[in-house]
């Protein structure tokens, strides 16, 4: 009688860590392929899900860049963010920027010059569970420059079931710099810290209001929230 009690204990104790476990991330094939492969050079990837973590959920992010022009020993090229899914072993390409907009402008010669713009650079911060438990958001930093400082974006991207496509659920630029760093509180909230030079609407591009402006962006009853608003956010 006491081994039956001690044994339907152990069951029942069993059934409810299963019932209460997240779900666990499923293993990726160990040879996949890239359905087109990204073009150029690859220089970052990443694993994640987009779509919640389920069997046959990952996918994957890839940076890489694609030389278009030389002008003596300085090259310029055109960057790519490609974003892909699994099927099977295929990782197959469901977005790609600028192709399909986004962070990313087509880099073209300059007017009787051998040189390219807008100079780019891109970099995956990565992955956080900002919008919903279980469902990871991609997060990228980019910055493009024609003759002066630029601009810098952070942009986080999601899944839109309705359209069935990938999407930028919010963008947050600004003139010259911007970093961000992916933040997970003690309650398992996530939100994105942002840190660049705040300018006025009227400060020029050389003369930021202040200098080291910090924000944070987070996602609350179905919108993105930035404070305090330094940074121009598009949702």
């Amino acid at each position: 009688m006491v081994r039956r009690y001690i044994s339907l204990t152990i069951g029942l104790a069993l059934a409810v860590a299963f019932i209460a476990a997240p779900a666990a991330r499923s293993q990726e094939p160990p040879n996949y392929t890239f359905s087109p492969p990204p073009p150029g050079t690859v220089l970052q990837t990443t694993l994640f899900y987009l779509t919640g973590q389920a069997m046959h959920s990952q996918w994957r992010a890839v940076v890489s860049k694609k030389t278009v022009g030389m002008n003596g020993n300085q090259s310029f090229d055109q960057w790519y963010l490609s974003i892909y899914s699994i099927d099977n072993t295929t990782y197959r390409l469901q977005y790609r920027s600028p192709v399909n907009g986004g962070p990313l402008w087509k880099v073209q010669r300059a007017h009787g010059a051998t040189m390219w713009f807008p100079l780019q650079a891109m970099k995956i911060v990565g992955a956080g569970q900002f919008m919903e438990p279980t469902v990871e958001n991609l997060v990228t930093s980019s910055h493009q420059t024609g003759a002066d400082c630029g601009a810098a974006t952070i942009t986080v991207f999601a899944y839109n079931p309705k359209e069935h496509k990938v999407v930028a659920s919010a963008t947050v630029t600004n003139g010259c710099d911007l970093s961000t760093k992916i933040v997970k509180s003690a309650s398992g909230k996530y939100s994105l810290a942002l840190a660049g030079p705040y300018y006025s609407p009227t400060a020029a591009m050389c003369c930021p209001t202040k200098n080291k402006a910090v924000a944070t962006l987070r996602y609350a009853n179905g919108r993105w929230i930035e404070y305090p608003k330094y940074f121009k956010l598009t949702q």
